[in-house]
């Protein structure tokens, strides 16, 4: 074909229809299968992301649009500050504020009830790459976490995310996990 010359056209006729997007199926895997297979790689998948001032209400609906449970909040692109997930948004924590600060739900931000950085556990992507999905399921039940981070092997980027729901969507089965405290504090509050 001649470089210089134009494409050939056609003219649309009644009945053409617009190809509708297919809904990412993740592949069914097994206990054995390797563990790369649940991981969302920010590679290949832009992080969904938000800043600390803005309000839960909007942090919901970002969610809601990006059909994510996880917002990575960040202050300057690509530094991340913490993360936010549907789990935070409402609950005990943010009513307690609301209490406190003499305040509406709808005045709350993210950075008031984030999880920040320093307390966030990681996985080594190098150590992902050698394990299977039983043992991202024990991490998952033994943090007590419905999300697990992994980072590039020098722990300075964030390379991926693992989602409970999306494990359990692809196993097929839910996966029975129990709250655990990290912190004191964290303990006071599911005591409370």
């Amino acid at each position: 074909m001649d470089p210089q010359a134009p494409l050939p056209t056609r003219r649309l006729g009644p009945g053409t229809a617009l190809i509708q997007a297919q809904a990412w199926q993740a592949a069914a895997v097994t206990l054995a299968s390797p563990a790369l297979g649940v991981m969302t790689d920010l590679t290949q998948v832009k992080a969904a992301t938000t800043v600390a001032r803005t309000s839960l209400t909007q942090a919901e609906q970002i969610m809601i649009h990006l059909g994510v449970r996880l917002l990575f909040v960040v202050a300057d692109m690509p530094a991340v500050e913490g993360l936010i997930t549907s789990t935070d948004l409402r609950g005990d924590r943010q009513m307690r504020l609301v209490h406190e600060r003499g305040v509406h739900y709808d005045e709350l931000t993210v950075g008031d009830v984030m999880t920040p950085l320093t307390r966030i556990d990681a996985i080594d992507f190098a150590e992902l790459r050698h394990a299977s999905v039983a043992n991202v399921v024990a991490t998952i039940q033994a943090l007590g976490r419905n999300h697990l981070l992994v980072v590039d092997e020098d722990g300075r980027r964030l390379r991926g995310v693992i989602s409970r729901s999306q494990v359990e969507r692809q196993l097929g089965v839910p996966i029975a996990i129990t709250e655990v405290a990290t912190t004191f504090a964290e303990l006071g509050q599911m005591l409370s």
